[in-house]
């Protein structure tokens, strides 16, 4: 039981690799907002900053990106690693994720409209597109708000981003480049509460557009901490994606 545990909170390391890699595609119809907030301008630039850097309009108008790569697993509960692959699928709003390992394989999709898990009892990850890396994406559209990090974190350099739905994430920039080098999260899921934290090793740039490939992700939840390392072995910008992939999982 406790194996089968370990793998569902794996499912949620899977947001690890889309947090840092993914980036969603402009929704149409969507406004922008008219006027920031100006009492948190200086995080605001920031953000342009951290976007600028990551790639720009070319972050921004991604259309997909597909990631494939590797990830190793301990836990405060098994101390000794264990191995796992991961593939991500990004099309505007709509997502494929799968995690394979010899335990219990994960699968979830959404198509826009609906989410579909291979998990048991109904338990499905939080918006892949609300949390980390993909909210970046989203600076200037409606009901995405910049605002400062808290007092506790003010001495680092970076700033929050806060999503319609209230997901946040707390971002941290390099001093000379302005690119994400970490992130803190946390969120509740299935009741549980969940608080994550990534520092970013490596990028790569990949037509324009600079993803995180490698990194290091930990999780700490209510029962246990799971630490992961993310690499990243094949990344694809803007390659045609066949809206079957998100198809609900069978």
């Amino acid at each position: 039981m406790r194996c089968i545990f370990v793998y569902k909170i794996l499912g949620s390391l899977v947001i690890g690799a889309v947090l840092f890699s993914a980036a969603l595609g402009q929704q149409p119809g969507r406004p922008t907002v008219s006027a920031p907030d100006r009492s948190f301008a200086a995080e605001l630039e920031l953000a342009r900053l951290a976007v600028s850097a990551h790639g720009g309009d070319k972050l921004k108008n991604m259309r997909s990106l597909v990631i494939n790569g590797s990830v190793e697993v301990t836990t405060s509960a098994m101390a000794q690693a264990f191995p796992a692959t991961f593939i991500t699928i990004f099309a505007g709003e709509k997502y494929r994720i799968e995690i394979v390992n010899p335990f219990q394989p994960l699968k979830q999709t959404f198509d826009g409209v609906q989410t579909s898990s291979s998990i048991r009892g109904g338990f499905t990850l939080p918006p892949l597109n609300r949390l980390g890396f993909p909210l970046l994406q989203q600076l200037g559209k409606q009901g995405f708000v910049v605002t400062s990090l808290p007092d506790v974190k003010k001495k680092r350099r970076g700033f929050r981003m806060t999503s319609p739905e209230g997901f946040f994430t707390d971002f941290y920039l390099d001093e000379k480049t302005s690119q994400i080098k970490g992130y803190d999260a946390s969120y509740t899921i299935s009741g549980r509460a969940v608080a994550t934290s990534v520092e970013i090793e490596k990028c790569r740039p990949v037509d324009g557009v600079l993803v995180p490939e490698k990194y290091a992700q930990r999780f700490d939840t209510e029962q246990l901490t799971v630490y992961a390392n993310f690499k990243a072995k094949e990344i694809l910008v803007n390659s045609e994606v066949k809206d079957s992939i998100f198809s609900s999982v069978q």
